[in-house]
């Protein structure tokens, strides 16, 4: 799918390394009006509109694009090489200096935008002018000016090729603000797709990387050095679309364990749950995605792209797996392991940016071109399809911060052999199973968990309704007391023919007390990741209410999900009952209530249920029923195990415990265990020592504040509230704030 395009913005690779040989200026200028050319080819497709426009701080106006590079040669070949040449315009070099201090005051980079002057026709004239000038420059000099030259034409070359692809992603992050999502190119060719990646070994050892050969190379890349890398294994193609797709049905974008800490704070402030440019417009689409081409539908088979260092190395978290080395990239490519290596997307790596051993930045102007940037920012390898062919070679570093996306970034996965896994190939990401992963992941920890969502089998389900009916759990009576009490004033917010879409729907008792009061309803959506209990609820909801539209969702409302088509209703009310909220860490809990406002819509309102802080005796007593229906609820997720996952514990060997953090303010469930055992899972053996145990699961209490805290830090607004009279139960009525 290569392009002859070419890389990367003001923020990269580095200066000129010099020429074992110098070409005749002749064929200089040739590559110079090959490449001049290539620019004016990508701006082609753009009107005068699309050209001044800049989508973000990090971006900048294909305008601008078009003068900064024609400032470079002007500035670093003309002024200093011509006899008697004369600038353009005295102004520009103010307006059009990207980071070089040493060549005085600039226009800031996130007010390159507002540049409506100069036009795009004196643009044109400026780049017209230089271009005559760099021909009679090139034209006329002897070959013993052109030996000393060429690397300084060589940087202009590879820095313009650079603007060209940054050019592309600068159009693309623009288009993509458009609700009109317009195309580009609509003939762009497509990405490369095909069979999924295998692991392929390389034993490492005493290794060189580096340049040390090319005609041209950045400084970056050199000098060529020696390092030690352990024996790994690196995936032979991309992660694709699927694969990510996955990560995302597995809570991948709402499970904090998966991110480095920077990492899942930037996720939560931006509300991360795709990839950059992943589009759902509407329930029975799917995911599309914003190309080049314009919006089209999610190409499963591709590799994944616009990934930040962040989102990647949560997948690879994810996937048991990690980030290559940029040293173990560069000797894997070298050694032919690697497909998809330069004309897809580059690949981010897990190694900072930071100079090689001997690198020493010139002391000029153009020593400024890569070395001051070798802070805060992580290496990628390869080349993407928008690359020219002459900048893809195996030492190519390129570097972005962690945290952007924009540019044509995808993954590749790399594991230790150290994992067991060290006989040449292996499959990737196949077969993964999440309950099994979640179960070993939270057995392998110095304390060890269980997730509380996978209580729910059929029998679980049913232990919890009879947990419901004893006379210590006060949270169904309380709520269901509480919700026939408010269910006219509840009726009285929902619009005609709403959509009433019910996460952990369990049999949908509650349920009937929303339907009752507001008849007009148009549709019933239960979710619920127990298909057992959404039957028995879809066939109950149906025979009682025949006019209802009801439409089942099996799956786990906590990752990403789509609702069916209903027709085109506009209105959803979603409802959470029975104080589930409460089972989330507080971090996890906005997680869900944001993912919940991007399913609902921008127009949606929440119902939710929410138990409260009272005296801890009342709590301490629903979670330790006298009848040990708790109890045996908790001990069926380890017959669940045994079941589904090979296990052998043995449930008299582990007692139900319910304790109360008062620091955290919830009530917490475990399963100790009784003596020193080992219990086995799947062929790992997982070793107890006596009063050792496992947390099952928290449910947190709140208070009318700390609940509409947390409500607005997802994107809700509190907009009525009812708390019953002891034991103290709310119900909160939530609507979808507008973003700012």
């Amino acid at each position: 799918m290569k392009n002859p395009v070419d890389q990367f913005p003001d923020v990269l690779p580095g200066g000129a390394s010099p020429s074992p040989r110098a070409l005749p200026g002749r064929i200089l200028l040739e590559q110079y009006r090959l490449v001049r050319a290539r620019t004016e080819a990508l701006a082609a497709p753009l009107g005068d509109e699309d050209q001044v426009i800049q989508s973000m701080p990090d971006a900048s106006p294909t305008k601008w694009h078009l003068a900064h590079t024609t400032w470079f040669w002007e500035t670093f070949v003309l002024e200093q090489n011509l006899p008697g040449y004369r600038p353009f315009d005295p102004d520009f070099p103010f307006l059009f200096n990207s980071y070089y201090e040493s060549l005085g005051p600039r226009h800031p980079r996130p007010q390159r935008g507002l540049l409506s002057r100069p036009g795009s026709s004196r643009v044109a004239d400026y780049r017209h002018y230089v271009d005559r000038h760099i021909e009679e420059l090139l034209g006329t000099l002897p070959v013993a000016t052109l030996n000393s030259l060429e690397p300084l034409v060589r940087l202009g070359l590879a820095h313009e090729q650079q603007h060209q692809e940054l050019l592309l992603m600068d159009i693309l992050h623009l288009f993509s603000q458009s609700p009109l999502h317009p195309a580009y190119r609509s003939d762009w060719p497509r990405p490369d797709a095909g069979r999924p990646g295998k692991f392929r070994t390389h034993e490492g050892g005493l290794v060189s990387i580096g340049d040390a050969e090319s005609p041209f190379a950045f400084d970056n890349e050199r000098p060529r050095h020696r390092t030690w890398i352990e024996p790994f294994e690196i995936s032979d193609r991309l992660v694709t679309n699927r694969d990510w797709l996955r990560f995302m049905n597995d809570g991948g974008y709402t499970t904090a364990r998966h991110w480095l800490s920077d990492g899942w704070d930037r996720v939560r402030a931006e509300g991360w749950d795709a990839p950059l440019y992943w589009r759902r417009l509407s329930a029975e689409q799917g995911w599309t995605e914003i190309t080049l081409r314009g919006l089209e539908p999610l190409d499963l088979d591709a590799p994944v792209m616009h990934i930040s260092y962040y989102e990647a190395a949560a997948f690879a978290a994810w996937a048991d797996a990690r980030l290559p080395t940029e040293s173990e990239w560069e000797i894997a490519a070298r050694a032919g392991l690697l497909e998809q290596a330069d004309d897809v997307a580059w690949q981010w790596t897990c190694s900072a940016y930071v100079p090689y051993p001997g690198f020493k930045p010139t002391a000029d102007a153009a020593g400024e071109y890569n070395g001051k940037f070798m802070s805060g920012q992580m290496v990628l390898r390869g080349a993407a399809f928008a690359t020219p062919d002459d900048h893809t070679r195996p030492s190519y570093r390129n570097f972005f911060r962690p945290e952007q996306r924009w540019m044509f970034s995808g993954v590749r996965l790399a594991r230790d052999t150290a994992s067991g896994n060290a006989d040449g190939e292996h499959d990737l990401l196949s077969g993964t199973d999440a309950f099994a992963r979640d179960v070993l992941e939270g057995l392998s920890r110095p304390a060890k968990s269980l997730p509380s969502k996978y209580f729910y089998d059929a029998q679980g389900s049913a232990l919890f309704e009879a947990i419901c009916a004893t006379p210590e759990y006060y949270p169904t009576r309380t709520e269901t007391a509480l919700l026939k009490d408010i269910a006219a004033q509840l009726a009285s917010e929902i619009p005609d023919h709403a959509i009433l879409v019910e996460f952990g729907s369990g049999v949908s008792t509650k349920t009937r007390i929303i339907l009752d009061a507001a008849r007009q309803i148009g549709a019933y959506v239960p979710i619920d990741i127990s298909t057992a209990a959404l039957e028995q609820a879809r066939q109950r909801i149906a025979d009682a209410y025949p006019a209802l539209v009801v439409r089942p969702v099996a799956g786990d409302f906590t990752r990403g999900m789509a609702l069916p088509d209903m027709h085109g209703h506009e209105t959803m009310i979603g409802f959470f009952p029975g104080s589930t909220i409460g089972n989330f860490e507080p971090a996890d809990a906005i997680a869900f209530l944001r993912s919940a406002k991007k399913l609902l819509g921008s127009q949606a309102k929440l119902i939710v249920g929410v138990d409260m802080v009272k005296d801890v005796p009342a709590i301490l007593s629903a979670y330790n029923d006298e009848g040990g229906v708790t109890a045996r609820f908790n001990l069926n997720l380890l017959l669940r195990i045994n079941r589904e996952l090979e296990g052998n514990f043995e449930l008299s060997a582990f007692a139900h415990s319910a304790i109360w953090n008062d620091d955290l303010k919830r009530i917490e469930m475990h399963l100790v265990s009784r003596a020193k055992q080992t219990v086995r899972v799947l062929n790992h053996d997982i070793h107890f020592e006596a009063g050792e145990s496992m947390h099952t699961e928290n449910s947190h209490k709140y208070t009318t504040d700390s609940f509409e805290e947390l409500a607005r830090s997802a994107g809700w607004e509190v907009t009525q509230s009812w708390v019953s009279t002891a034991p103290r139960f709310g119900v909160f009525l939530l609507e979808a704030v507008a973003r700012q």
